[in-house]
């Protein structure tokens, strides 16, 4: 697998107002790329791009808005002269029976977790000259886990479509990573759109999940399973 040499590239990071977007652009930047961070809140994605660099811009968008998807694009373009890559981190979660999930919520998980995220994969193919994605899919995507089904599913089919992708636009200069990291210290189990977290084991630091995700795509891996992940 060839190699991908970050200097100068620029990188879109859905999610970067985030504790795992954020480490990842952390470390996107410290390799040499140009990146631009895209979030819900404003206030959380301008200290997170403030703490990268004065000069990181951010835009706000919603991935449950299918207009975002050209918004978000087209700014990265317009404020970084071009767009090389994409990294995907944002996302929500919903815990509870499957049974007594809303519309609301079903809608909002594969919207945030699924559908939105390929809505923008699918504008920015058509706007670059080959590049690169990555999918923070996580462990759920191969071991998908009762009380979160609606979550496992989006995740899984996000994984299945990245697999799927690798090979359909290899030829056009694209390469597509699916990163599973196990349960992280985000946060974001604490911040349910639906019901209460079971109780998980300890996450893993946000900060090595962050090297080794792109340390794999600097590598030019396609695939990045939970157990990679593992504490040196």
């Amino acid at each position: 697998m060839p190699s991908i040499d970050l200097s100068d590239l620029r990188v879109l990071v859905l999610g970067g107002s985030g504790v795992l977007g954020s480490s990842i652009a952390r470390e996107l930047a410290s390799a040499g790329a140009r990146v631009m961070l895209a979030g819900r809140d404003a206030d959380r994605l301008q200290a997170a791009a403030s703490a990268i660099g004065r000069d990181v811009p951010s835009v706000l968008f919603d991935l449950r808005e299918p207009h975002h998807a050209d918004h978000v694009v087209d700014t990265a373009i317009a404020r970084l002269g071009g767009l090389d890559g994409i990294v995907n981190a944002a996302g929500v979660v919903a815990f509870g029976p499957f049974r007594e999930l809303s519309d609301e919520t079903l809608d909002d998980v594969a919207q945030t977790d699924f559908l939105g995220p390929l809505r923008v994969m699918q504008r920015a193919v058509n706007r670059m000259d080959g590049g690169f994605f990555v999918h923070l899919t996580g462990v759920v995507a191969e071991r998908p886990m009762p009380g979160m089904a609606i979550y496992s599913a989006a995740k899984a089919g996000l994984a299945a479509a990245s697999a799927a992708l690798v090979r359909e636009l290899r030829r056009d200069g694209f390469h597509v990573l699916d990163a599973r990291p196990p349960h992280t210290k985000t946060g974001l189990a604490t911040r349910p759109i639906a019901g209460t977290a079971p109780g998980m084991p300890e996450g893993l630091d946000p900060a090595h999940v962050a090297r080794i995700v792109v340390e794999a795509l600097r590598s030019g891996a396609r695939e990045l399973p939970a157990e990679a992940f593992s504490p040196a």
